[in-house]
């Protein structure tokens, strides 16, 4: 059964019988929780994302976009032919490039911080560069017609979760926490194995954080 925005608010009430007006005012709040949840723990095709952008000569910072959850991978163009990016922490980016003002041709990058990649070495000329990443989809929560993949494909999922959410701030029995708890990770073990297992059989690149599925 596929959930809307407010099928969803129902059924959370439903569930933890509970009609209290600053719990009802906190329900988008926990859906979100739950949304955000799954989509750290889970690496589904559908949430992934192309997008190009420019590295300008002697800046070795690339904005990442608006919606960037974790990035894939990050390649750059030099004289048409598609270059990788290694992935690599900040400080092994600094000790290889301590000297910014040092160019080249970018062969690593890393996350500087939340909205912004730093590249070594700095590029020494405008590069086309193409990012492929997970991105945030809009939440149930803000959609013009109170729908979104999740809630009508990752529907237990996304129950659960905001049922966690939910009972958590009640501060509910334990041992139904728990349950809830238990059928959210069950639900979200069906979701990987359909997000990274079955999907990815036929990969030749394993570009993605591996782990094992049941």
């Amino acid at each position: 059964m596929a959930f809307t925005f407010t099928t969803l608010k129902t059924a959370i009430q439903d569930y933890v019988q509970s009609t209290e007006s600053t719990f009802v005012s906190q329900l988008p709040r926990f859906i979100i929780n739950s949304e955000e949840r799954i989509l750290k723990e889970c690496q589904l095709d559908v949430f992934r994302k192309n997008t190009q952008g420019t590295v300008t000569s002697g800046n070795a910072f690339l904005a990442k976009p608006s919606d960037f959850l974790a990035q894939n991978s990050l390649s750059v163009i030099v004289s048409s032919s598609k270059e990788f990016l290694l992935y690599k922490q900040v400080t092994m980016l600094q000790d290889y490039t301590p000297n910014p003002a040092t160019t080249g041709v970018p062969l690593y990058y890393g996350d500087f911080d939340q909205d912004t990649f730093l590249i070594a070495p700095t590029p020494d000329s405008n590069y086309t560069v193409e990012l492929h990443y997970f991105y945030r989809p809009q939440s149930i929560t803000e959609s013009s017609d109170g729908t979104s993949w999740l809630g009508t494909n990752a529907e237990l999922a996304l129950l659960y979760g905001s049922l966690v959410e939910a009972y958590t701030f009640l501060k509910g029995e334990p041992d139904l926490l728990g349950l809830y708890n238990q059928r959210y990770g069950e639900a979200l073990q069906w979701l990987k194995n359909l997000g990274e297992g079955l999907q990815t059989r036929d990969q030749y690149r394993y570009d993605r954080v591996r782990r094992g599925v049941a």
